[in-house]
């Protein structure tokens, strides 16, 4: 009985005091007001070493998470109309074994994808974000019994592209510094 009237007591105190006020839930993009249309072009692939589809699954990736966690950004392919963009390009694409079986054989693979990640304001011709640095890395494992193997690259870089969208965008959603001047 007393636990309970302790915690009643308290929670009066911290409500009291503007103990409640230290976590506010983000509201808004990091963007500039003025940007209500966000345009994702086909990234670019300059990697050696072709991988089918790696950029239009960055793509459709990047595009899927601005919807998914956008606050009402409506995303589209083409710059036309567009109040920003999300420029990227896929510079490396690698992959190598890491670990190996008894017999000598990789069996777990690292995937290394670089990329290069640009926003851009396209109403005030203004770069809000550029890194041309982004390193990700994931591994898939191959399996050992023969009649349940299957190439995991597909998934791997599934996976790869999916926490490269949630990165890029959680860099816009929560905001990376975007300044607007008083005017």
């Amino acid at each position: 009985m007393k636990f309970v009237r302790l915690a009643v007591i308290l929670s009066v105190f911290l409500s009291v005091t503007g103990f409640t006020e230290c976590y506010k839930p983000v509201t808004s993009t990091g963007l500039p007001k003025n940007i209500k249309t966000i345009a994702v072009p086909a990234f670019q692939f300059e990697a050696r070493g072709m991988r089918y589809r790696v950029e239009s699954r960055f793509t459709e990736a990047v595009t899927k998470e601005i919807i998914r966690r956008g606050r009402g950004l409506k995303v589209q392919g083409t710059l036309t109309g567009a109040d920003a963009a999300i420029e990227g390009t896929i510079r490396d694409f690698s992959f190598s074994g890491v670990l190996l079986d008894r017999e000598g054989r990789a069996r777990v693979y690292e995937v290394t994808i670089v990329s290069a990640v640009t926003v851009r304001d396209l109403k005030e011709n203004v770069i809000l974000y550029d890194n041309q640095n982004f390193v990700f890395r994931d591994s898939f494992e191959f399996s050992e019994d023969p009649r349940s193997f299957f190439n995991e690259e597909d998934p791997a870089v599934e996976r790869m592209a999916r926490v490269f969208a949630e990165s890029v965008v959680s860099t816009i959603v929560n905001g990376f510094g975007v300044r607007e001047e008083k005017k």
